[in-house]
Order: C-alpha cells, then sequence, then structure tokens
C-alpha cells in the first residue's frame, strides 16, 4: 500500500548571503533522504548580488573573477544542474520533494504548475519552454528548455533546475523580478530578457513570495490547502546547517545564533573564484 502523501511545509522567506542559502538547502535534502519525508517549500533574497553555478559548470567566463576582485559580484555553487544564473532582482525558490515522480519531465510539471497558477492570477500567463537541453553558453537565462517558464513574448521569466538523490527532489528556481541591466551585461555580455512588469502589489520580493506560497498550498501537490504548514528552523536546526555551510567552504563560522563580527570572509571551493567580503549575518 502506497505511503500517505506528507503536508507541505513553508519555511518563512530568507534573506542572506549565498553560501547560508545553499547550505540550507543541501541540508533539507539531507534531511529528506535520510527519511524525513515532509515536503518543504521555501523562499528567499541573495543579500549580495551572486552568481551560482550549476553543480557540473566548472568553467568561468572571463570576466567573472574580476567582478569578484572588484567586489561587484559573489560566486557559490548550487547543488542543482543548470548553467549560471544571476541573483539580483530575483526571488529564489527550492523546494524539496520527497515523493516526487521519477520522470523528470513529469515532476518538472507538477513541481511548476503552482507559478504558471500563481502568475495568472496576477494576469501574466506562461508556458513551458521548448528549447532542446543543449545549451552552450554560460548562462541559464539563455534559452528556454521544459524546465523554464516563459511570456507569451519569449521571455523567460523563471529558470528552474534539479538534483535527484535517492528518489528526493531537489528543485531550485529563480523568478526574475527586476534584473539588473548593467550587471546583467557585465557578467553574460548581453541584456537580460525582456519581461512585462510586475504589479505594483508584488513588486516587492516578500510580496511576490507571499503571493505564491499561497497559491503554492492550493496547487503544490498533494497539498490542497489553505495556507501550508509553517516551519521555523529551530537553533538545533541553525547549528546543523552552520556545520554544513563550513564543510563547503567558508572558512569562518558564527558562534552561537547571532551574527559573526566583521572581518575577512571566506573562499567558495570554486577554482579561481575570489573571497566572500566581510560582514554576512547569520540568517
Amino acid at each position: 500500500m502506497a505511503d500517505e502523501p506528507s503536508p507541505w511545509r513553508l519555511i518563512p522567506p530568507i534573506e542572506a548571503d549565498g553560501t547560508w542559502q545553499m547550505a540550507i538547502d543541501r541540508w533539507l535534502l539531507a534531511r529528506a533522504v535520510a527519511g524525513d519525508r515532509r515536503p518543504v517549500l521555501r523562499f528567499y533574497r541573495w543579500s549580495h548580488p551572486t552568481l551560482s553555478l550549476g553543480h557540473h559548470q566548472h568553467s568561468l567566463d572571463v570576466p567573472w573573477p574580476e567582478l569578484v576582485n572588484a567586489g561587484s559580484l559573489r560566486i557559490v555553487r548550487r547543488p542543482s544542474g543548470g548553467r549560471a544564473v544571476l541573483h539580483s532582482g530575483d526571488l529564489t525558490y527550492a523546494l524539496v520533494w520527497p515523493q516526487a515522480p521519477a520522470g523528470r519531465r513529469q515532476a518538472y510539471g507538477e513541481a511548476c504548475r503552482w507559478l504558471v497558477e500563481g502568475f495568472e492570477r496576477l494576469g501574466m500567463r506562461l508556458s513551458f519552454g521548448a528549447a532542446p537541453a543543449r545549451n552552450t553558453s554560460s548562462s541559464c537565462f539563455s534559452s528556454s528548455t521544459a524546465a523554464d517558464l516563459v511570456e507569451p513574448g519569449g521571455g523567460k521569466r523563471v529558470g528552474s533546475a534539479q538534483l535527484w538523490s535517492r528518489g528526493c527532489l531537489l528543485q531550485h528556481g529563480s523568478v526574475l523580478m527586476e534584473p539588473p541591466p548593467d550587471l546583467w551585461q557585465e557578467v553574460f555580455g548581453c541584456d537580460p530578457p525582456e519581461l512585462a512588469r510586475l504589479p505594483v502589489a508584488v513588486s516587492h520580493w516578500r510580496d511576490l513570495a507571499a503571493h505564491l506560497s499561497l497559491v503554492a498550498a492550493a496547487w503544490l501537490p498533494d497539498a490542497g490547502k489553505e495556507a501550508l504548514e509553517r516551519f521555523d528552523l529551530s537553533p538545533a536546526d541553525w547549528d546543523q546547517i552552520r556545520r554544513e555551510r563550513q564543510a563547503h567552504g567558508p572558512g569562518r563560522c558564527p558562534e552561537g545564533n547571532g551574527p559573526p563580527g566583521p572581518g575577512p570572509g571566506p573562499w567558495d571551493r570554486c577554482p579561481g573564484v575570489g573571497p566572500d567580503r566581510a560582514g554576512d549575518r547569520e540568517p
């Protein structure tokens, strides 16, 4: 007899440095692999302009280390696949789904339909991309595959990527809001996608996250509720996340649950990438 689906939980939005954000997502997936069958959704914002590289993306474009050394950009590596994503002027989501359907295309479809419905309620139609997955560009947003959501004019609004581990799915997604054209040009050598302006009611990232979380409660697979179950991270959870973060590169780790003091930041384990500069506070 098949297991009954567990209710979806929602972690309140977090704004933090990319090394913390990736540590949280790796930790959530590890919990699912270890037997926690409760799916989780969360939204977050990056505290500094950051380029996240896909797990298998090993080459760096020439401008990237220069931008890091100039203090204009930070770089981290995602556990999920895909190409580079510039996190500035976007809303990021992560979902961990222990009982996702095995087919990748089906999983993308079921894991993204709440986004389609969420934008439909804003009067903005999105559909899945149709380009083949063979993307030679370093940028995730240079093409639109079946994992992505695009506007009628072809602009890519949402780019998503996955990591599977022992039947558990981690899906990352970047929802473009107001991508910075100058920095986008410096990073990728092109303009960001042309997109319709978001309604004023969801022009702030927290407002958009609140809107999408309400829609997700009704449209995520097996959710069907008015609201998702709130999941607050405990001090013990943060201790584990801190260890996860430290294990993947940062050279210093805040003590207790308070913010670290000022000082030089850690180096990410990405060849050729410069330091993550000072003053990051623990979320």
